[in-house]
This record gives structure tokens, sequence and C-alpha cells, in this order.
């Protein structure tokens, strides 16, 4: 009986024995594939990291290759910039010049026509001078003789007529002062505009038909 008893005993023992080591190798298992589960998880995080690190780096990249365009684009305004300014310059300078141009053979156009008017005055009194005087009349049923009036001298234009020109339908009279060998001088006139005294009035086919002040119209023919 004691034999048998201590048997059941040591097997008691082992099978105590067999199940704590069963319960062990369960909760390591256990313990085993939570720290599996652990790194498949890290690994998925650090493989997302380093999707991210990438797609960071390249966009740090393009945001370079960005910057040094950008800078490029500024240094090439900037040297736009200095290269036109010294020709704003000059084309200010250029078109002050042509105002003052302008303005000063339009005052040599008015003491032209002024000179051209001044002659002309001269020429009356010098053909009054010069006409006879009338003798008495012999008889009160005698009709005294009309004089005839002399005929107005036509004047010179300040200018010089090169022609006409049609644009858009219009027809315009090219004109340029005399002393003048520059395209920049010739302006175009149309009916109603004036260049000094003279007013143009009618641009007819073959002449051009100016008012001046103080003056019967003046006739210009066309070349």
């Amino acid at each position: 009986m004691r034999a048998s008893t201590f048997q059941t005993l040591i097997i008691g023992l082992l099978c105590l024995a067999v199940a704590g080591l069963s319960g062990g190798l369960y909760n390591q298992y256990q313990r085993v594939a939570e720290l599996q589960s652990t790194n498949t998880q890290y690994r998925q995080t650090l493989d997302t990291l380093q999707h991210d690190s990438s797609a960071l780096k390249d966009a740090q990249e393009k945001l370079q290759y960005a910057l040094k365009d950008l800078t490029q684009m500024v240094d090439s305004g900037e040297q736009q910039a200095n290269t036109l300014d010294p020709m704003l310059d000059q084309w200010a300078h250029e078109i002050q010049e042509l105002r003052d141009g302008l303005a000063a053979r339009a005052t040599e156009a008015e003491m032209t026509a002024l000179r051209a008017r001044l002659e002309q005055i001269e020429q009356q009194l010098v053909d009054l001078k010069t006409q006879p005087s009338l003798p008495p009349p012999t008889s009160s049923a005698t009709k005294p003789k009309q004089t005839a009036r002399p005929k107005p001298i036509p004047l010179s234009p300040p200018f010089s007529v090169l022609g006409v020109e049609s644009r858009g339908g219009e027809r315009f009279l090219a004109v340029a002062p005399h002393d003048s060998h520059s395209l920049m001088d010739v302006r175009l006139l149309h009916s109603g505009e004036q260049l000094g005294t003279w007013h143009l009035k009618v641009l007819e086919p073959n002449s051009a038909i100016f008012a001046v002040a103080a003056q019967p119209d003046q006739t210009v023919h066309l070349p």
C-alpha cells in the first residue's frame, strides 16, 4: 500500500508539473504571438514612416528646384529692369525733344504765315499808290466808272503739300515743313484741322481749300 501511494503521489506531482509547464508554454506562446503582432505593426508603421519620409524628400527637392527657378526669374527680372530703365529714360528724352521740335516748327510756321501777310499788305499798298487818279466828271449825267478791284495775291502756304493719303476710307492731306527731310515731320490733315494759321476747309480731288485769318480762302493745288 505504501508503494502504491508513493507512486500515486509521484504521478500526481508529475501531472501538476506537466500542467504547470503546459500553462507556462501557452503563456509564452501567447506572449510570442503578441510580440510578433506588435513587431508586424511596428514594421508597418516603419514602412509608412519611410514612405512619408521619401514623399517629404521628394517635396523638398521640388521646392528647392522651384526656389531655384524663382531665384533665377527674380535675377532675370532685375537684369531686364536694369536694361529697360536706361531705354525708358532715352525714349522719354527723345519724346521731349520731338515735342520741343514740334513747338518750334509750329512757331516757324506762324512766322512764315505772318511774313506772307505782311508782304501781301505791302503789295496792296504799292498797288494803291501806283493806280492813276480818276478824271473829274464832265457832266452830272456821266456815270462814274467803277474801278476794278485788284485781285488778291494768293499766299504761299508755310508748308509743302506732298499729296493725299487714304486712311480707313478717309482722305488726308499730307504736308511737311519746307526744309523737312524726315518722314517724322510729315503731318496728315483732315478737313477741319489746321496747321498754324492755315485751316483746311475742303479737300477736293485736285486741290485743297484753306481758310486763313483776315484773308480770303486760299486754294492750293495738289501735286
